[in-house]
């Protein structure tokens, strides 16, 4: 986002959103439904610069027929910078485990954090967490390297009595066994207790061997490993990295090259633990499918691309979703390819359109290139590494559709077998081109983007014919929750629709509440906000509002952590990382 950060004031801290949940007497009346009070847009100054905050609110209902009103509050657990049991919140550490610093001795510190994951390690002591959160990026070095990117894993301790959370510990996470994370993105808790990330971009590989020496990946690894004679591989960046937790702290990394190589965004795991759906954060980008061989192991399985078929242009589009397989790999078979194939072992390409038609190349426009068209032709043999290390130029090389905006967060509704996923961004490679190497999507431009619904089959088949082993293939796509772009400016510099979503970026859902969170990153609202969105009533709500410059990161959505429920809710630029308060347990005895 460009924007001039505003000047961010202190706000006043209090547990009374807790204690009005938390003290009340236990009965056993169970709550039927939950409805969020939103808040007003910032009007003063004060509350466009303050601390993320919240002025909304929940109303909850029980069965019993009651009902209770519950403000919401924002809670900051640590600021980049600050000092935790005598180390710094958002360091990043090189190959040798150092802290990353400055010429004169002071570390460098991220203000991007993102991601959150707040699990129980079993073997904690009680009422004790662990804490994961991403650093999208992180400032330059002076020498004009690429810093490295980092995660955190923090110790967190809750107050039974409140569900106040307190981090009493912190370090960075050792990334050195999969030579570093490259601009780590948004994330989630898998159901088997791991944190599955993203790495937020995919260097583009024919670039960088044009001009090795200046790559932006040979000057991130010279950085990382403090070797000025190292030229970096691009094909290790641009993958979903896995992070284990143990009860001592100890984690183990691991990137998954089966899933591919692209700009991941949230990845999400469906309910068969085998799975997985996503969108890429890029311009332009597709939508896939992995399915792994096992459950709970993500080291090997099947990859798709979904191809866009049009059927409406109203509230966002619409479309049927037909699946073309990519291939079947391992994660040391890709890794194997990673470690010593380079651009030109896997494809032919030029970007000069006579020789490409004369000498039978596919044209195909991806993120890649600078977004221009490329003619490419695979070299016999390299089917398999082209799939998976340059998903996106074979995914269009086979006729799937790269052509969203910044297709990024994502996640389901398990009673409705829904998923949700936002487009940032419905504008560019989403409309009409008829200059395209292809053009399935034909929409009109809607720069606020949108969130959009994905419906389900089992069993179904490519568009070859041949069946693909999952019960969770998209077979649909509609838009559910659109932004609206304004003529002119209002008055306070809003180019979209204040009281609607503005380039929605992470979102989570809420099975317990019926309630799909949503965070912008919008360039078109002055402030980002947050938003609660029920899905049987369609009520859209504001519940926070992120200091003027900044963007809303890191959501994870905790309905049950030990009778107590959380939304997680970080910013970039300012950096906070924090959660929502006051929202209600859905459990039993939870009045």
């Amino acid at each position: 986002m460009k924007k001039v950060l505003v000047p961010v004031l202190a706000a006043t801290f209090t547990l009374s959103s807790f204690n009005a949940v938390m003290a009340a007497p236990k009965e056993s009346s169970k709550i039927k439904s939950v409805e969020f009070l939103g808040m007003d847009a910032p009007k003063t100054q004060q509350e466009k610069a303050e601390l993320m905050y919240s002025k909304a609110s929940v109303k909850v209902t029980y069965n019993d027929g009651t009902k209770k009103t519950v403000p919401l509050s924002y809670e900051t657990l640590f600021k980049p910078g600050d000092v935790i049991n005598g180390k710094i919140a958002g360091v990043t550490m090189n190959a040798n485990g150092q802290v990353m610093t400055k010429s004169n001795g002071t570390p460098y510190v991220s203000t991007a954090p993102d991601m959150n994951s707040l699990m129980k390690v079993p073997g904690l002591p009680e009422n004790t967490y662990y804490l994961i959160s991403h650093y999208e990026s992180m400032p330059k070095n002076e020498n004009g390297l690429e810093n490295p990117g980092t995660m955190s894993l923090s110790t967190v301790k809750m107050d039974p009595s409140t569900g106040q959370l307190t981090v009493v510990d912190i370090k960075p996470i050792d990334f050195s066994a999969v030579h570093g994370i490259w601009k780590p993105c948004a994330g989630l808790l898998t159901p088997w207790n791991t944190h599955l990330g993203s790495e937020e971009t995919d260097p583009d590989a024919r670039a960088h061997e044009k001009n090795p020496a200046a790559s932006a990946v040979t000057n991130f690894m010279k950085n990382y490993y403090n070797d000025s004679t190292i030229t970096g591989n691009p094909y290790y960046y641009g993958h979903v990295p896995e992070v284990t937790v143990d009860a001592k702290g100890a984690t183990k990394v691991v990137k998954h090259y089966s899933m591919g190589r692209m700009a991941f965004e949230r990845v999400k795991v469906m309910p068969d633990n085998r799975t997985v759906i996503y969108g890429i954060d890029s311009n332009p980008g597709g939508l896939f499918m992995y399915v792994a061989d096992k459950e709970k192991n993500l080291s090997a399985g099947t990859l798709y691309a979904a191809k866009w078929v049009q059927t409406g242009t109203e509230n966002g589009g619409s479309a049927n979703l037909e699946w073309i397989k990519l291939g079947h790999a391992t994660d040391k078979e890709i890794q194997k390819f990673a470690e010593r194939t380079k651009f030109s072992d896997i494809f032919d390409a030029t970007d000069d359109a006579v020789k490409g038609k004369a000498e039978g190349y596919k044209a195909i426009k991806t993120a890649a290139n600078g977004g221009k068209v490329e003619w490419v032709k695979v070299k016999p043999g390299m089917k398999t590494a082209a799939a998976f290390l340059e998903t996106h130029r074979y995914a269009a090389y086979l006729g799937a559709t790269v052509e969203f905006n910044k297709m990024e967060g994502l996640d389901f509704n398990e009673k409705d077998n829904k998923a949700y996923v936002a487009i940032s961004y419905q504008e560019k490679t989403m409309l009409a081109d008829p200059t395209a190497p292809a053009d399935d999507i034909q929409l009109p431009k809607i720069s606020a983007g949108g969130v959009y619904e994905l419906s389900f089959k089992p069993n179904r088949k490519t568009m070859d014919g041949k069946k693909i082993n999952s019960h969770y293939v998209p077979v649909s796509m509609t838009g559910t929750l659109i932004g609206e772009d304004l003529a002119a400016p209002d008055a306070d510099g809003n180019t979209a629709n204040v009281d609607k979503i503005a380039n929605p970026d992470n979102i989570v859902f809420s099975q317990d509440m019926r309630t799909l969170f949503i965070a912008e990153d919008s360039d078109k609202h002055e402030n980002n906000y947050t938003w609660a969105y029920n899905v049987d009533t369609k009520k859209l709500s504001r519940i926070l509002s992120v200091p003027g410059g900044g963007e809303s990161t890191g959501l994870q959505m905790v309905d049950n952590l030990d009778g107590h429920t959380y939304l997680m809710n970080s910013s970039q630029n300012p950096g906070y990382v924090g959660y929502l308060s006051g929202l209600p347990f859905m459990g039993k005895d939870n009045k």
